[in-house]
This record gives structure tokens, C-alpha cells and sequence, in this order.
């Protein structure tokens, strides 16, 4: 199935990348290619993530890169990358408007 990172997804990746390049160019690199090729594993077993926990929906799922979650939400023709946000952040009630 195709996975289409949304602008959101995209700019939360340019943001952990630029945080962590502050102190390594080089493990920013990495961390953000470990959670990029995380997408192969959705775009082949889309079901593979967990229901994320704030919406219990069948169709907002995520699966974990440590220290990140990477929340996607499956669609009929494709998967939608919604975020990308460090573990110990809170999802708002808010967070899916637009989606």
C-alpha cells in the first residue's frame, strides 16, 4: 500500500532532525532514516501498529521507534504518516482536526 507523509509528519521529522544535528549531523541522519524506513513496515502489514491509545480507532494507528511514535491513520488506498512525535508527548484532542 502507498504511504503519504502528510505536511504535518514532515515537518515533525525536519524538527527532530534539526534538534538532534545541534550535537551530530550524523546520528540526526540516522535516527531520522531508522523512522523513515519504518513506513515499509506499515506500507506492507498496515495493521502491524497498535490503536493509539487517546482514540482507541481502528483506523489511527502507530508503531514505535524509540524514543518516537510514528501515528498514521489507514485509509482505503493508502496510509497517511499524521505525526511524528517523541513518546513522552501528549496527544491533544485536537490532533487529528484536518485529518
Amino acid at each position: 500500500m502507498k504511504v503519504k507523509w502528510t505536511e504535518n509528519a514532515i515537518e515533525n521529522l525536519t524538527g527532530i532532525y534539526e534538534y538532534i544535528a545541534i550535537n551530530s549531523k550524523t546520528y540526526a541522519k540516522r535516527t531520522v532514516d531508522r523512522i523513515t524506513r519504518r513506513s515499509e513496515q506499515i506500507a506492507d502489514h498496515p495493521c502491524s501498529g497498535r490503536k493509539v491509545p487517546e482514540y482507541n480507532a481502528e483506523d489511527i494507528r502507530e508503531i514505535i521507534e524509540k524514543p518516537y511514535r510514528l501515528i498514521y491513520r489507514i485509509k482505503q488506498d493508502q496510509i497517511d504518516v499524521l505525526a511524528v512525535i517523541h513518546g513522552a508527548r501528549m496527544l491533544t484532542d485536537d490532533f487529528l482536526e484536518g485529518y
